[in-house]
Parts: C-alpha cells; sequence; structure tokens
C-alpha cells in the first residue's frame, strides 16, 4: 500500500519578542491547491510536531488570502513572499517558514512592521484635503500620469521590499524603497503637489535616498510588481533639482 502523500514544514518559533527562536516540525495530509496559509491553518487545527509532541499552534498574520492586505509576508525557504501565494507543490519542503528578519520579532511569524508606517509618517503620504466642505470635482489628471501613479498605488506594506535591501537594517537606516515610491505617488497628485517640498526634504536627509545601495534587490521580490527603481531614480531626479534650487534661494 502506497504511503500517504504528506506535506512538511519546518516553522522558526519565538514565543516573544525577548525569548530566544527554536524550530519544530510539522507534517499534514496533502491536499491539491494548498498553500502556506492554509498549510498552517490544518497545523492549527492538530498542532502535533512530527515527534509526537502537541504544542501551541504558531501564530502568523493573515488577512485577505490574495495578495492585497500585504499582512501574510515571511520567509519562504529563505525568500520573502507572500504566504498565500505560495502553493506548497510549487515549493521544496521541508517548506521552511521563518518570520522577516529585518523587522522586530512579535511571536513566531508575526513582526513588527511599525517602521514602515513611520516612514509614510515622515513623506507625508496622504493627500491633504480639507473634508468639511465641498472642493468641487478636483483637478483632472492626464492619463499617462494616471498610468504610473496606478502603479505606484499599489503597495500593499508588506515589507518585502525592505527585508531584502542590503542597506535596511533592524535597528535603522535606509527609509527603504516603499516610503520613496509613495512620496512619488503623493508628490505626482496635484493636491499632493503641495507637500512636495517636505517630502522632498525628509529624502534629502538622514537614511533618505542618497543611502540607497542601487541593489535593485526591491523591484525583484515586489508582490505587485510596482516599478520601485523608477520611482528611485525619478525622486533621484527631483531632490537633485531642488537642492539646485535651494543654492539659489540662499
Amino acid at each position: 500500500m502506497a504511503a500517504e502523500r504528506t506535506i512538511e514544514l519546518r516553522i522558526r518559533r519565538q514565543d516573544g519578542p525577548e525569548a530566544a527562536p527554536y524550530w519544530q516540525r510539522f507534517r499534514i495530509p496533502w491536499a491539491p491547491q494548498h498553500n502556506v496559509v492554509s498549510a498552517l491553518m490544518e497545523i492549527r487545527r492538530r498542532p502535533v510536531t512530527t515527534a509526537g509532541e502537541r504544542v501551541p499552534a504558531p501564530v502568523w498574520e493573515a488577512s485577505c488570502l490574495e495578495e492585497v492586505c500585504g499582512s501574510c509576508a515571511m520567509l519562504v525557504n529563505g525568500t520573502p513572499r507572500m504566504a498565500c501565494m505560495a502553493l506548497c507543490d510549487r515549493v521544496a519542503q521541508p517548506i521552511v517558514l521563518e518570520p522577516l528578519q529585518k523587522f522586530p520579532v512579535v511571536r513566531d511569524l508575526i513582526v513588527d512592521r511599525s517602521r514602515m508606517f513611520e516612514a509614510l509618517k515622515r513623506i507625508k503620504g496622504w493627500i491633504p484635503i480639507d473634508g468639511t466642505y465641498d472642493l468641487g470635482p478636483g483637478p483632472k489628471i492626464a492619463p499617462d500620469r494616471q498610468a504610473v501613479m496606478y502603479g505606484l498605488d499599489r503597495c500593499i506594506t508588506c515589507g518585502c521590499c525592505l527585508e531584502v535591501c542590503p542597506q535596511v537594517h533592524r535597528d535603522g537606516g535606509f527609509i527603504g524603497a516603499a516610503a520613496i515610491s509613495q512620496a512619488l505617488l503623493f508628490n505626482l497628485h496635484p493636491t499632493g503637489e503641495m507637500h512636495k517640498e517636505e517630502r522632498l526634504d525628509v529624502l534629502m536627509g538622514p537614511d533618505g535616498i542618497a543611502d540607497c545601495g542601487n541593489a535593485q534587490s526591491c523591484v525583484e521580490v515586489c508582490p505587485k510588481d510596482i516599478p520601485l527603481t523608477f520611482a528611485i531614480g525619478e525622486i533621484g531626479r527631483q531632490t537633485t533639482l531642488k537642492w539646485i534650487k535651494d543654492i539659489f534661494r540662499r
């Protein structure tokens, strides 16, 4: 009689931010179209290791299950990717799952991505409008600019671009491609442009655009195919022009 087909996962566990990490192996029955998230759900139903020990179920984040929310980003066999899109039949086993390394671990596969949201605050990643009265239809945006903005607007704040960037460190460093691409997005908006100078000032400062080492790893792993290297290049052009203008303003 043929052996039952299974899926084996090796998961890096950590019980809290200050706890030491450790590894556990799990094996679940194979089923068609299992992705990493559904495999983790199966383990949660019966959290027993391959050694036969019943343990607390691994914890992770997930929401949309369709590569939109960005919350299930983790290392799958050493590569940062969205767990909901990682089909078990298409990755080598045992499937090794680890939390992203450039962010503080909260527990198991959950990390604290606050640095990404703080970066968005720094570059004023929003459109400043006053909702207390009718502003009318708003400014028109040319179709070619809309196309560029749509490409940048797909960011899901997953953190994959920061994970692979050699200039990003857990305790600080380069602001990262995600924030730079969002700065460009809002600089291209006719209303968001009113804060363009402030955004560029931030990106010209410490941990800004000058820290980019042009590794281009970010654009390779982005799950939404955002033109990150284009955004970095364009922001580089805008900051250079601002630097020249600032010289003549003195």
